[in-house]
């Protein structure tokens, strides 16, 4: 069996992590970078139209730009490809309430000026879409609520800490890079991150329940020891686990198009910061606690 020092190693790696949070943190500052969201959380109006031949970006921000839009630059919009079938989905700003002429225009020259075989767009209000914010939002709080209750009972508080630690780490991250790189966030990105915290959570698991196990087994081994020893024994699942995650995740990555960049994008963070994680950062937590713990005892 392998013996590596998974805990030794952990005040290399927990600066490492602190550094990447903080980093994560200041890029998701609106006045610094922010997300870049889509219309789900914005409001606005989506195309998606196929042409029966291939069409050049270029040539189709020419045509929106010589649409009059008011103050609205629609050469500006996102325009993305869907792979295989000359599909491209173009992406405004504009209100289906405050802007139902110039949506009219945009489909109106798109059917004029280029092979098309179909038009189809797709309007969220901006109530609608605060309303989507907030809920989506929700789902997510909801669930690291449910998670910390549940590893408390199930476990005990300071694994529930560690875990959501964990989660928090990867979910922040993973908001960093699409920060960052100013990938769309949808609400398919949200089910995406929402998969990354069961992931992330599932990896965390099987190491504290393999943890709790050897407790029962040696109580008189000291803390250090048995975590290390725990996180060598369900080393070799974790690590099949993941890759065998990664394989599919990487193919929806480089070849799912670029309407589904944001989900495969959050899905392969998820998948590489959830593996590290669980051996770095929801590990030296709960060694933390249980040295604080020891101490309190013994001052009693």
């Amino acid at each position: 069996m392998r013996h590596l020092d998974f805990l030794g190693k952990a005040k290399f790696f927990v600066p490492v992590s602190s550094i990447l949070v903080i980093a994560s943190i200041i890029v998701l500052i609106p006045q610094v970078k922010g997300l870049n969201p889509g219309i789900d959380f914005t409001g606005g109006t989506e195309f998606t139209v196929k042409f029966s031949e291939p069409v050049e970006t270029a040539a189709l921000r020419t045509a929106l730009a010589k649409i009059p839009a008011g103050e609205t630059d629609l050469s500006k919009s996102i325009i993305q490809d869907v792979s295989g079938n000359n599909t491209k989905v173009i992406t405004t700003q504009l209100d289906i309430r405050e802007h139902q002429s110039v949506i009219d225009g945009i489909e109106d020259t798109i059917r004029s000026d280029f092979p098309t075989e179909d038009v189809s767009r797709r309007s969220i209000g901006t109530e609608i879409s605060r309303e989507l914010t907030e809920k989506g939002w929700q789902a997510v709080l909801l669930a690291l609520v449910i998670i910390l209750v549940y590893i408390s009972w199930r476990f005990r508080l300071r694994y529930a800490v560690g875990a959501v630690a964990a989660i928090l780490h990867d979910v922040i991250i993973a908001l960093g890079v699409f920060a960052l790189f100013g990938v769309e966030f949808n609400l398919s990105t949200i089910a995406a991150f929402l998969t990354i915290v069961g992931y992330s959570l599932n990896d965390t698991i099987v190491i504290y329940d393999r943890i709790r196990e050897n407790i029962k087994l040696d109580r008189r081994g000291a803390i250090f020891d048995i975590i290390n020893r725990s996180t060598n024994q369900s080393l070799s699942r974790t690590l099949n686990t993941s890759f065998t995650t990664f394989i599919p995740v990487i193919i929806l990555f480089l070849f799912g198009g670029s309407v589904l960049k944001g989900f495969s994008l959050a899905l392969l963070i998820g998948v590489i910061v959830g593996t590290y994680s669980s051996m770095y950062v929801s590990n030296p937590i709960l060694y933390a606690w249980a040295l604080k713990a020891g101490s309190a005892k013994k001052a009693r």
